[in-house]
Parts: C-alpha cells; sequence; structure tokens
C-alpha cells in the first residue's frame, strides 16, 4: 500500500485486481495449417486493426497475425475525434507493466491453442510496443522464436542480471527508417549497449522512410531471421 502526503491529509493508494475487456485483431486464420504466428504490438497513439494493416504481405494462408491492442485509449486531439491507445505512462507503472504481461501472456496461450505445436512464434514490438514486449520477456520469458524490434526504444529498466536468460539463443531484429525523427545515433548507441548487458546481438536492418513499418523489409526480416 502506498502512503501519499497532501498538505495534511494522508491518503493510502490500494489496487484492485478487475476483470478488463481487450480488444484484439488478426489476419489469417488459425487452423493445422499455421506454421508461423505473429504476435505485433503496436505504438503510441494507435489503433490496433490500422496497425496490422502494415501486415499484410505476410498473409500467405501458412501464417497468422495477431495485433493486440493497448488498454488505454484516448483522443488524440482534445475531446473528441480521433482515438489512439497507450500501453502505458508513468503513473502508476509497475501495475501497468503487470497488467500488459498478464495480457500478453493469455494472448499468447489463447492462440497457441488453436495453431499446431510446432508453430514458430514471433514477437514484434513497433515503438512504445518494443518496449512493451522487451518487458514481457524479459519478465515472463514466453516461449517464443525471434524477436523483432522496430524504430522501439529498448527499456532501461529492465532487470539485466535475471533476465539473461530470457533473451539466450533468442535471434533479434532491430529495424529503423534512415529518416526516423526520433532515432538518433546517439540513441541508437544507447539500445545497443542496453542490449549488449543481455548478451544480444542483433540483426540490423534499415530502410529507406521515417516513423513506419515498411512492407518490403518486414518480409526480407522474416526470410532472413533464423
Amino acid at each position: 500500500m502506498e502512503q501519499l502526503k497532501e498538505n495534511t491529509c494522508t491518503m493510502n493508494a490500494h489496487h484492485l485486481t478487475v476483470p478488463r475487456t481487450a480488444r484484439y485483431y488478426s489476419l489469417g486464420t488459425a487452423s493445422e495449417s499455421i506454421k508461423d504466428l505473429w504476435i505485433v504490438c503496436h505504438g503510441y497513439g494507435q489503433l490496433a486493426r490500422y496497425f496490422l494493416r502494415h501486415f499484410q504481405v505476410l498473409d500467405n494462408g501458412a501464417t497468422l497475425v495477431v495485433a493486440p491492442e493497448a488498454l488505454s485509449r484516448f483522443y488524440l486531439d482534445g475531446f473528441s475525434g480521433r482515438v489512439g491507445a497507450t500501453w502505458m505512462t508513468k503513473e502508476d507503472r509497475l501495475s501497468e507493466i503487470d497488467d500488459q504481461a498478464a495480457y500478453l501472456n493469455l494472448l499468447l496461450k489463447e492462440q497457441l491453442k488453436q495453431v499446431p505445436e510446432d508453430v514458430r512464434v514471433t514477437v514484434l514490438g513497433f515503438s512504445q510496443g518494443g518496449a512493451t514486449v522487451s518487458r514481457w520477456i524479459a519478465t515472463e520469458k514466453p516461449q517464443i522464436h525471434r524477436l523483432i524490434l522496430w524504430a522501439a526504444s529498448f527499456p532501461e529498466d529492465i532487470d539485466f542480471t535475471t533476465s539473461k536468460a530470457a533473451f539466450e539463443d533468442l535471434p533479434v531484429g532491430m529495424v529503423y527508417g534512415n529518416q526516423d525523427e526520433f532515432i538518433t545515433p546517439e540513441a541508437l548507441d544507447r539500445k545497443k549497449q542496453l542490449m549488449a548487458q543481455l548478451n544480444i546481438v542483433p540483426a540490423v536492418h534499415t530502410f529507406d522512410g521515417g516513423h513506419t513499418i515498411h512492407g518490403e523489409t518486414l518480409q526480407l526480416i522474416d526470410e532472413s531471421l533464423a
């Protein structure tokens, strides 16, 4: 329990775990013919159904792409109009991280029930979604086969001592556009330094473009990442 003091008043912060309806979208149909399962997490201010459109290049009849939507939604401009979603803010962040992990664990478990046991699982996190999936993998150690961090900031709050096992022998791809305004040389070097602490040596891919998913590069990584 967290205790807060505001002027002369003492307030106690409490937490209550409640049922929650989460929304996700899928591309492809779960069946015995599925060989690849992708879990793809969108960035800040996006919605899953629009984000999923970037992955149509993977729709080959043997691939199922599942895009979970972050649990917190907000108006992108003022009090009406377009809506976006965010995985977390700085407010009560540890609870948000726990909720994300529980959500993604359940989602992966439900998808694996519907596809062959030998399916290959790829997790992709775009922008804010990259930090989300990295924390999930570090803390929960889900059984996945490949990780792709796209225009993503690797989180500095991971426990680098206990999380090495989660990333051991896990092929990791790091992707960014050469015109991405959020990716500076300094930020890129910092990401590589953080990954090095987990013995991650990512396969780095770039493309001519900005802060977005690039279809041709996505196909290339799918073919080249072990």
